[in-house]
């Protein structure tokens, strides 16, 4: 097993104090800012030591067997609200009503974990209704961003000859102009209801839940004629443990501590970039 420590504030010392709990044979600088620890020791209490000295020191610390480069996958699959982008679109739309402290609690709540994600996105979708449509393009022009690392990230994997998904729990107004954006090769998110130049507060078709952005992981790779184990998974919430947990590496980002205790790569600090570092 390699161990690979990053941060993008990390002094070189840093890294290499973290790194010398799992007691590698050799240590080789990457770049300035990430190390990578080479023959580590990984048992239970080596790991829990290492994340938490690397959660202390504010840099990222990841197990790997050695080896694993990007040429071992085929597709790159990413959530979008608070992932891809850094923000939860929905949140931004309710801001257009007034309500968006009422809606972010329950985006939140969602993301943990804590409520089913239908019902909640059903219930959040119904306080937009009577919103002028229109309020959607200026969640994009004027709120929406790509996470730190995003395009150094898609360039890489798009080089590398992987397909790239961008699946959501959120809305195809957003993840359309994403795809033309950044060339992504396939999206699936929920169609808003549009009458009269307004939205209803319903979806159109069925909502795309955590199941089934697992199943869009699987029809996705078996188009491309892979295994889901050739598939690198990234997201932030509860509702991407699903697709994360048939991957052949999972990846949280900036997420909720549940999503972060069961992912294989966990950038807490890092931007979604990252994952090349760990992958050499």
């Amino acid at each position: 097993m390699n161990l690979v420590v990053q941060g993008p504030n990390a002094s070189m010392a840093t890294l290499e104090a973290v790194a010398a709990l799992a007691r590698p044979a050799r240590t080789a600088a990457i770049g300035d800012k990430a190390l990578r620890g080479e023959d580590v020791a990984h048992s239970t209490d080596i790991i829990e030591a290492v994340h938490a000295a690397a959660l202390g020191a504010q840099v990222d610390a990841t197990f790997i067997e050695a080896g694993r480069t990007l040429a071992d996958f085929a597709l790159v699959a990413m959530d979008m609200d608070s992932t891809l982008i850094t923000i939860e679109c929905i949140d931004e739309i309710a801001d257009m009503q007034g309500l968006k402290a009422e809606v972010s609690e329950i985006t939140e709540a969602a993301m943990r974990g804590e409520l089913d994600f239908a019902a909640s996105l059903t219930r959040r979708v119904a306080l937009l209704a009577g919103l002028e449509a229109s309020s959607l393009e200026r969640v994009y022009e004027e709120r929406l961003r790509l996470s730190p690392g995003a395009e150094t990230m898609l360039a890489a994997v798009q080089a590398a000859g992987l397909k790239t998904l961008l699946v959501s729990g959120g809305f195809t107004f957003f993840t359309d102009r994403l795809k033309s954006r950044l060339g992504l090769d396939y999206t699936h998110a929920n169609l808003l209801e549009v009458e009269d130049g307004r939205l209803t507060g319903r979806v159109i078709g069925g909502i795309v839940d955590a199941e089934e952005k697992m199943r869009t992981v699987q029809r996705v790779c078996a188009e491309l004629g892979v295994g889901t184990r050739q598939a690198i998974v990234m997201g932030d919430g509860a509702n991407d443990l699903k697709m994360m947990s048939v991957a052949g590496l999972s990846v949280a980002f900036r997420a909720k501590p549940v999503v972060r205790a069961q992912a294989d790569v966990a950038l807490n600090f890092s931007g979604l970039d990252g994952v090349l570092t760990v992958l050499g």
